[in-house]
């Protein structure tokens, strides 16, 4: 069934371009990703194009017999991950942001990240640290630690729109999501996280430049506003996420090793 669908190809695609070793993958296999993502629909991954405009794009994923709730209930749903694969090398899924929903400022280390949207508009912020890295202890009222990062992005982005790609030092590799409307989006994430490995989500709050401004002298060509301290945090008790059913075209492994990856 799966044989010769988009999902396929892009599994197999990542089977090539991504291995368990720390090698980083070519600019050239990641352009073939970008141009296969780029390519993806909503109706390729099994979302439809009529429930797009469905209450906060709860639609996709159950039924909903609640069609009377009130406006502060529907703005209380909460965004929705779609698992597709996963293995050692790499993981496939999908985030389905509500309208005005926030994935906070977090992190990916030592990762390479595509993600293509789907459909809606987001507003994206991203960073990446400042080399080397610039680290003060200061701060009221009460003594923070604080990192410096360079904005890489701030912008809103709306579907259809190239696949974003982000590197363990580059392109962003801190990023936030807000969904000015309902929104999905296809991410591949090489290596996935892994607790062992010792890739942890962090998230961060975001102070600017000019919070901590005497620490680090910028260059006479530099703008403050390009610049924020960040200071690692816990996850966001207001972070609300569960997990849905993928119905779009499974991916088929031609061989299947027990205990090293899951299909949905």
């Amino acid at each position: 069934m799966a044989k010769g669908s988009t999902m396929q190809t892009l599994y197999e695609l990542c089977k090539k371009t991504f291995t368990p070793s720390s090698v980083s993958p070519s600019s050239q296999s990641i352009w073939k990703l970008c141009s296969l993502m780029d390519s993806i629909s909503p109706a390729d991954v099994g979302l439809k194009e009529d429930a797009l405009d469905d209450d906060r794009g709860h639609g996709f994923f159950e039924s909903n017999p609640f069609k009377s709730l009130t406006r502060a209930a529907q703005w209380a749903q909460p965004i929705t991950y779609l698992h597709i694969y996963e293995c050692d090398s790499f993981t496939i899924g999908i985030f389905c942001l509500p309208t005005a929903s926030v994935i906070p400022l977090h992190d990916h280390p030592g990762m390479t990240v595509l993600s293509k949207i789907l459909y809606g508009s987001m507003h994206v912020k991203a960073y990446d640290w400042v080399e080397p890295s610039c680290i003060t202890n200061s701060g009221k009222p009460s003594k923070i630690s604080v990192k410096l990062a360079k904005y890489q992005a701030d912008a809103v982005l709306t579907a259809p729109c190239p696949t974003r790609v982000l590197y363990p030092k580059t392109g962003g590799n801190l990023h936030c999501f807000t969904a000015i409307t309902s929104v999905a989006v296809l991410d591949v994430l090489a290596p996935p996280y892994s607790e062992v490995a010792g890739r942890r989500c962090t998230y961060y709050h975001d102070y600017p430049y000019s919070t901590f401004s005497t620490v680090k002298e910028l260059e006479m060509d530099e703008r403050e506003e390009d610049y924020s301290w960040l200071e690692a945090i816990d996850a966001p008790d207001d972070l609300y996420m569960r997990s849905g059913k993928y119905s779009g075209p499974p991916v088929k492994q031609e061989l299947s090793f027990p205990g090293f990856c899951t299909i949905a």
